[in-house]
């Protein structure tokens, strides 16, 4: 599913336009990704946890060269799914 079919779903499932089912997701995509990148955690209960983790600075390897190479220290996003998503999922 990509972003315009959850769009569509999403006006579909809560009886809304598309116009603003269109805003509704965009602007919690928009709040998800700010706050994330400000290093706050998202926490939504029965769905999971939007958080920053930070990558340490690291040694890797030039798979063309085999040359040695350092990899400099990152923050990256992270979900972990909640228990119920993890329910769902694994219904089996």
């Amino acid at each position: 599913m990509n972003k315009s079919e959850l769009i569509t779903a999403v006006a579909e499932k809560a009886e809304i336009t598309k116009k603003d089912a269109e805003k509704a997701v965009s602007a919690m995509l928009d709040i998800i990704i700010e706050q994330v990148a400000q290093g706050e955690e998202i926490r939504i209960v029965g769905f999971g946890t939007f958080e920053r983790h930070e990558r340490k600075e690291r040694t890797g390897c030039n798979p063309r060269t085999n040359e040695k190479i350092t990899i400099a220290a990152s923050k990256v996003p992270a979900f972990k799914a909640g228990k119920a998503f993890k329910d769902a999922v694994d219904q089996k």
